[in-house]
């Protein structure tokens, strides 16, 4: 993705494919925890250009998930068709390391975790 400057306006303008990505990518589960990928804390980073391509950077809870390929052409997938996502590139990385400090409050509760972790 380009390093294109985002002016206030196109922010506003682009607020609302934003949290339907959000939505999209929360519709795509963990096979292994019943927890979407954007509680877990999986999606380390989500830009929207002007030309509305969407680039997330995101993770697994371990390197070695049998499941990657799968998860990732199910993100890509959802998040291609939410209205007005011209195209979805998704970068896989291992740093910083996922752990469970990265889950939000609605999957510990959805985990039974205790929240004083």
């Amino acid at each position: 993705m380009d390093n294109e400057i985002i002016t206030p306006e196109d922010v506003k303008e682009l607020a609302p494919l934003y949290e339907a990505v959000i939505l999209a990518i929360k519709q795509v589960y963990d096979p292994e925890i019943p927890v979407n990928i954007y509680d877990l804390g999986l999606i380390y980073e989500l830009n929207i250009n002007k030309a509305h391509e969407v680039y997330i950077k995101m993770t697994f809870t371990a390197p070695t998930c049998p499941m990657a390929d799968e998860v990732m052409a199910e993100l890509r997938h959802s998040v291609e068709l939410t209205p007005g996502v011209a195209k979805c590139t998704i970068d896989l990385v291992f740093e910083p390391a996922w752990d469970q400090s990265m889950l939000s409050e609605e999957a510990r509760v959805a985990l039974g975790m205790d929240f004083e972790d």
